[in-house]
């Protein structure tokens, strides 16, 4: 079929990676320091990869190309995901990432607006990463874990983010307007393959925080699991909303 497909000039390409990166199909790949467009049918048209690109290497072109397959780009970024986590298993990986169960702290009923004089300066973060984009699906923690999923600015805009929200519970945190990934393939699979008690999401009011909540309800949707779960908003000047 004649379509709308990318083209890459390899002679303005500087090997930065950015189109690699913002394609959330996976249709870019860098190939001896250079980018490259790896299959037609992971290429959905859109161009979210134009604008990342510094050099404008990359164009739209029309020709005969194979369709858009979503269940193909779904399966391949499945596949890079798991490659990736095994990797790191085995090498270690970054230190920066690497997991680590922190202390526990004594669980309190969620959400508890104390007073500020009770306000403690003690970090209820129970494990490392914390990041949705870092952290192993299956890690040990997330047994018979209360999981808190919340957007990453709740932390900076509620001052008591960590006793009211984070104490007792296990805490992933993203922004899927800074990150540009749908996130709700990978709570799927940490939901389905571990005995998560709970759910608690923490989102700002504003609009681009929707897509975590999304991502995180139709996680525990696509699990077949029936856990208690709740959605707080926090405001931009430190209130709860609901």
């Amino acid at each position: 079929m004649i379509r709308k497909i990318i083209q890459i000039d390899e002679e303005k390409c500087n090997g930065c990676g950015a189109c690699a990166r913002a394609c959330h199909e996976g249709a870019i790949g860098m190939i001896n320091g250079k980018a490259k467009l790896l299959r037609d049918d992971y290429c959905d048209g859109l161009g979210d990869c134009l604008p990342a690109c510094p050099t404008g290497a990359i164009s739209f072109i029309e020709r005969e190309a194979l369709a858009y397959d979503e269940l193909a780009v779904q399966e391949n970024m499945r596949k890079k995901l798991e490659n990736e986590e095994s990797a790191e298993a085995v090498s270690g990986g970054c230190p920066g990432s690497r997991m680590q169960r922190l202390k526990s702290s004594p669980e309190v009923p969620s959400p508890v607006v104390s007073s500020p004089a009770a306000l403690s300066a003690e970090s209820r973060l129970g494990q490392w990463p914390c990041q949705i984009k870092l952290v192993p699906i299956n890690a040990p923690y997330f047994d018979g874990a209360k999981l808190l999923i919340a957007a990453d600015c709740c932390a900076y805009a509620y001052a008591r983010m960590h006793e009211d929200f984070m104490r007792g519970r296990i805490t992933l945190i993203g922004c899927p307007k800074l990150d540009g990934v749908d996130y709700s393939e990978k709570l799927t699979q940490i939901i389905r393959g571990n005995d998560i008690q709970s759910l608690t999401i923490v989102r700002m009011e504003v609009p681009c925080c929707g897509g975590l909540e999304v991502a995180a309800k139709r996680a525990l949707q696509s699990s077949g699991k029936f856990i208690p779960w709740q959605v707080v908003t926090i405001s931009i000047d430190g209130r709860i909303l609901e």
